[in-house]
């Protein structure tokens, strides 16, 4: 069987084809929670429930004062220019030189490589995937104030496994709030149960998506009627709380945000965790996989969990 014969045959065996002529709706074929609930789990057994019935769940007052200050003060310093970045990690606003993006947590950061081991966040990770874990994908968002951009409707599910190669929905992501987020300032809002549903997009991946998606997302986006039927039967829930609040989201859970036109910016420390078993192949529906920054290639080193304070 030739190289060309090969590809043919694994996409034509894929459970999830996307980037389609025409939009599709998909049946999920994959767990939303991969364990089974014991009482040492790092997540309580009505938490495991919510997480498996609504794609998300979003927890409070689980890291001390002193430790959000921390991170806080961390995330300033690297939106700031305290810290040297590395090369291509930073995605500005449309239009401006405001900071939207840095990628490679913890590669540039000793704090937030230990947010990104510690129990509370990698732990609740592993338990809901039955899996070790390993960093995917991790940045910090800013939605600055007045301009911040929106992040248009979308499945993370949907493009990593278009345009990464990801197989299976066994991906978590876990956003910390960094400020406070209310209802008007441009928090994630998600659709309860969306995550149920695999939308099969419409439209051809073109070469280098990434460069125009990271800063508005056209491709992989599913219509205004699929949107309008999803949360006609699902509803929008918006995730606010103080900073320090921790979201987790299922991989293929709807989400997105509005723009932030008051004064106060938002801003949030994100990782996207997948199972070890659930490594990346060839990209399912793009001619090339997106750069190393946006999605852990190769072997992947699994994230040695820890426990106690962060600093």
């Amino acid at each position: 069987m030739t190289a060309m014969s090969k590809e043919r045959d694994r996409r034509s065996q894929d459970p999830y084809p996307s980037r389609l002529p025409e939009e599709r709706w998909l049946p999920r074929q994959d767990r939303t929670v991969w364990s089974q609930w014991r009482p040492d789990a790092p997540l309580t057994a009505q938490q495991a429930d919510q997480f498996d019935r609504d794609g998300f769940l979003i927890l409070k007052d689980i890291f001390t004062a002193e430790e959000v200050e921390a991170l806080k003060a961390e995330s300033a310093a690297l939106r700031g220019g305290e810290r040297e970045l590395m090369d291509g990690s930073v995605v500005t606003e449309p239009g401006s030189n405001e900071v939207r993006t840095i990628f490679k947590l913890p590669e540039q950061s000793s704090l937030f490589n230990r947010l990104a081991s510690d129990r509370r966040v990698a732990g609740i990770a592993s338990f809901l995937l039955g899996d070790e874990v390993y960093v995917h994908q991790s940045r910090l968002n800013y939605k600055p104030g007045f301009t911040g951009k929106e992040f248009y409707w979308h499945s993370d599910f949907e493009t990593w496994h278009a345009e990464d190669g990801m197989p299976r929905m066994r991906a978590v992501s876990a956003s910390l709030l960094l400020t406070d987020n209310d209802a008007l300032n441009g928090p994630l809002m998600l659709m309860p149960g969306s995550h149920k549903h695999f939308i099969a997009c419409a439209g051809e991946t073109p070469d280098d998506n990434h460069k125009s998606s990271l800063k508005k997302q056209e491709v992989g986006v599913p219509s205004h009627e699929a949107l309008g039927k999803l949360a006609g039967e699902h509803g929008i829930t918006p995730a606010t709380g103080n900073a320090g609040t921790l979201v987790f989201f299922d991989c293929n859970t709807m989400h997105g945000s509005n723009g932030n036109i008051t004064p106060f910016a938002r801003s949030n420390a994100f990782f996207v965790f997948n199972a070890l078993s659930n490594g990346l192949t060839e990209p399912f529906g793009a001619r090339k996989a997106r750069p190393d920054f946006l999605a852990e290639r190769g072997e992947p080193t699994p994230v040695e969990i820890k426990t106690g304070k962060l600093a």
